[in-house]
């Protein structure tokens, strides 16, 4: 459950922060360490949700780290390998919505952020995965790399290297800073 004091650093943190805590309370009847698995394996929230929650778990920074780690690469190989097939399917499906959701995966893969990516692959990769903004991840990381047929060679260390930059990143955040960014807030009001 989430503590009062950790409002102020919700609210700064944003989307991520405040889908990861509701994600956290609706996920509450499970045990702990499964909670950031769960929300690390799901698009949009992926690792920096994951390590998030477990900060608000306030599980173990080491155990947390390998869970989320885990929970975000679980899904990645299925979207290199089959997204494409299953993107065509499903835009061929007479089902309106399915249509339509095929139609914007394929453009926000191949869209502007796509086209950057194409032009310095390996190190644009890296940081669209590492760098922990609303939009970026794994899983996009890896559904512009199908769509886009950069190969696995590049493709598939970019993203891992993405994943620990990201790590890092959202460790320090969620695990260092959190709690003088919550202390910074509590002395403010």
């Amino acid at each position: 459950m989430l503590q009062s004091s950790m409002i102020p650093i919700l609210l700064a943190a944003g989307g991520a922060a405040s889908l990861a805590e509701k994600m956290t309370e609706l996920l509450g009847g499970l045990p702990p360490i499964l909670i950031p698995f769960i929300i690390s394996m799901i698009p949009i929230l992926e690792l920096r949700g994951g390590l998030i929650a477990a900060a608000i778990l306030k599980l173990p920074m080491w155990q947390s780290i390998a869970v989320c780690v885990l929970g975000n690469i679980l899904p990645l190989p299925f979207i290199l390998l089959f997204i494409e097939k299953i993107l065509n399917w499903m835009e061929g499906c007479k089902i309106g919505w399915m249509r339509k959701l095929a139609i914007w995966l394929k453009e926000r893969g191949t869209g502007k952020k796509a086209d950057k990516i194409r032009k310095v692959e390996f190190i644009g990769l890296l940081l669209f995965v590492g760098i922990p903004l609303p939009g970026t991840g794994g899983w996009t990381g890896s559904l512009i790399a199908a769509l886009l047929h950069v190969s696995r060679k590049k493709s598939v260390p970019a993203i891992f290297l993405g994943l620990i930059l990201a790590t890092i990143i959202m460790t320090i955040i969620s695990f260092g800073g959190l709690q003088a960014i919550i202390t910074f807030f509590q002395n403010l009001f």
